[in-house]
């Protein structure tokens, strides 16, 4: 492939709800081009995009990918979003390196949620969005119902660009509202055939066009409202310009599957997407936080920022670029922002799918690849010494969804923590923690699509095989009341003996754990034994009297006591001070503690009376809410730590995938009786 400057080259980034034909249509558009010689097929586990194993296992796409492509002398990187919600940060990945969204919808299924969500990321962005509705030669696909549908949900600047015609049921022919001409693909490749007449709805369609046009620009606005008709040129120019700006959306349509309307497709990306060029200024920040404007140069100081990694046992490490400033070659020197090291590269490659291409250079405005970086992440800055700089990262989704680890063999644990850190390098959405209260590790990610595909892939890769159980919740213990009571140790064994006396007042307070004072009168306790008697305590603190959990909110004063000048020891009173917890806390009113936490969730709002009944139903106290800025509501509540297991599942049902929330802990409440009691049952069990 040659290389391109960054006016030649269009970053493209494929999004939009699973089983929409997003890697077909990415298939389509790399045969017609010439870049791959055949056209792969999910069902058959042979595209280009959809490489990994797990993948062509499960024929559908779980993470991001990459594939370049030439047409009409433009370079047109494509970036394969995944469509299921448990991979959504492969969406996100795709949205920091692309200028354009390409959002795909089914001609049979319309506007879905993974539209809503594709839309709303290239919103966040500032990338411009181009449609295309495929899938028209299936049964009860309806372009026109969904076209209604795009701009009930997105507004008047959805613009037809290509229609179909419908004849004998079939989607054969195509409307060029760009250029108003007819092509037919009944014979395979496309012929330029008469217009068909559509009577009134053409007509509508090109009035919506010409008026999208004419808000583009001061003279074409004054020439469509004195009744002149625009050249095909003017068309073209002020949807561009349009697209560019944000302000048209334009509409594709075809069948990635039959090749039906592809050319037009493709022509019309290369007329109206924005190019590297025009899209790729960036604010970045110096080392002093002050921002800095990037321009796409080829000649100036090189920056790029890492998208996405991959991490595999057997191909090594390989860190994806888009480049934003400079060039970026073997031998280029260039530091990691984040480590403050310098990263030495070997070689930059072009990725197209899975399968290398080494180049000279990745340049201004363009996407490739640099293998083995050791010590670089997804969301790094790469940038040259003379010019520090950090670009901003990529803000991924928060995982949601925690189980915990059972090892299928003894002694994996450590192979088990290795592989996972691995895949954390290629899916920064996995959280990885050994919670050291329970013993578990405990993997958090997007879904149940998610943690099955991690599992999966600790098998294939690393040799590890491991089953997912509901984690343990950490519980606490303290008291209600207070007590006095007495420890005594005493064992006489011959020779010198163990004595050991202590009288303790145990009493509720605010703290994390123990608190521990004296007010011992007379000597009657030695002070060279007071350290003995609170290590005593703090040892017992980590079980506490119901069912072992760690007890907070324990204040010890010791007030009494007696020794034997002989038979005492550190070791006897530090025995005396276990008896004296052990008799006390019984004593005391203890009870179970459970944690409770923040929930944050966003929802739409038909959905808030569903999510406020369900965080009652688990024991949860709505605190508040408040309507978002994109027209939702979000409800702020109190939840318990061990209500919140599944939640992720019933928020993404509820809201077919609308809805999110963070739970952050906050702090120990008294369990309910009931809740408390089962606490106990399972600790004797």
């Amino acid at each position: 492939m040659n290389q391109y400057q960054a006016k030649n080259i269009i970053n493209l980034a494929i999004a939009g709800h699973s089983g929409s034909g997003k890697t077909s249509l990415a298939e389509a558009m790399l045969y017609l081009a010439g870049a791959s010689d055949r056209r792969g097929k999910i069902a058959e586990g042979n595209t280009v995009l959809d490489n990994d194993p797990e993948e062509i296992k499960r024929k559908t796409s779980v993470s991001a990918a990459v594939a370049p492509f030439e047409w009409k002398n433009k370079k047109i990187n494509l970036l394969d979003a995944p469509g299921l919600f448990d991979f959504e940060g492969g969406l996100y990945e795709t949205m920091r390196a692309a200028d354009t969204a390409l959002v795909v919808l089914a001609g049979k299924s319309g506007v879905t949620v993974g539209t809503e969500k594709a839309m709303e990321a290239a919103s966040r962005r500032g990338l411009s969005k181009i449609v295309f509705v495929n899938g028209l030669c299936d049964e009860g696909s309806d372009f026109y119902g969904v076209f209604e549908e795009l701009k009930h949900a997105f507004g008047p600047s959805v613009c037809p660009v290509v229609v179909p015609f419908f004849e004998d049921g079939k989607a054969d022919k195509y409307i060029n509202l760009l250029e108003y001409r007819c092509y037919d693909y009944s014979e395979g490749k496309p012929q330029l055939v008469p217009m068909p007449d559509m009577g009134a709805r053409l007509e509508g369609l090109r009035t919506a066009i010409s008026e999208a046009v004419a808000e583009t620009d001061d003279e074409l606005f004054e020439k469509y409202f004195s009744g002149e008709d625009f050249t095909p040129e003017e068309i073209i120019v002020g949807v561009s310009k349009g697209v560019k700006a944000g302000t048209i959306i334009p509409v594709f349509c075809g069948d990635a599957m039959l090749m039906r309307g592809m050319e037009q497709f493709m022509d019309g990306l290369t007329w109206l997407a924005p190019n590297a060029a025009d899209k790729a200024v960036e604010i970045a920040v110096d080392p002093d936080g002050n921002p800095v404007e990037l321009q796409v140069n080829e000649d100036a100081a090189a920056a790029a920022i890492v998208f996405k990694t991959i991490a595999d046992p057997f191909i090594g490490k390989l860190s994806f670029i888009k480049v934003v400033s400079g060039k970026i070659g073997a031998d280029t020197q260039v530091i990691n922002m984040r480590t403050g090291a310098p990263e030495r590269i070997g070689k930059v490659v072009t990725m197209t799918g899975k399968k290398q291409t080494d180049v000279k250079y990745i340049g201004a405005g363009d996407i490739g690849a640099i293998p083995k970086l050791a010590a670089t992440n997804t969301g790094d800055t790469l940038c040259s010494p003379i010019r520090k700089l950090t670009l901003e990262g990529i803000d991924y989704p928060v995982p949601t969804l925690s189980m915990a680890i059972v090892p299928k063999d003894k002694g994996d644990e450590e192979k088990i923590a290795q592989g996972i850190l691995r895949l954390v390098e290629e899916d920064p959405t996995i959280r990885f923690e050994t919670n050291h209260e329970t013993h578990q590790m405990v993997l958090s990610g997007l879904g149940e699509q998610h943690l099955d595909v991690i599992v999966s892939k600790l098998k294939a890769k690393f040799g590890v095989d491991i089953g997912l159980t509901k984690p343990q919740v950490a519980y606490r213990e303290t008291i209600r009341k207070k007590v006095e009571v007495q420890g005594r140790y005493k064992k006489q064994t011959g020779g010198h003996g163990q004595f050991g006396d202590v009288w303790i007042e145990f009493s509720p307070c605010d703290a994390e754990g123990l608190v521990f004072g004296e007010r011992v009168v007379g000597g009657s306790v030695p002070k060279g034994f007071f350290p003995a008697v609170e290590k005593g305590l703090q040892e017992c603190i980590e079980k506490g009297p119901l069912a072992g959990y760690p007890v907070v909110g324990l204040s010890a004063i010791l007030y009494d006591g007696s020794y034997h000048p002989v038979d005492s020891s550190e070791m006897s009173f530090k025995l005396a001070a276990t008896e004296a917890y052990k008799a006390g806390m019984p004593k005391a009113d203890p009870v179970i503690l459970e944690p409770i936490g923040e929930l944050k969730a966003v929802v739409p709002g038909d959905n808030m009376g569903d999510i406020m009944g369900e965080v009652t139903k688990r024991r949860g106290r709505v605190l508040g809410m408040d309507a978002t800025e994109d027209g939702k509501q979000e409800i702020v509540a109190e939840v318990p730590v061990a209500e919140m297991h599944d939640f992720t599942t019933y928020v993404r049902q509820v809201t077919q995938g609308r809805g999110s929330f963070t739970f952050a802990f906050t702090r120990y409440d008294q369990a309910p009786e009931n809740v408390a009691q089962k606490v106990i049952a399972d600790a004797k069990a």
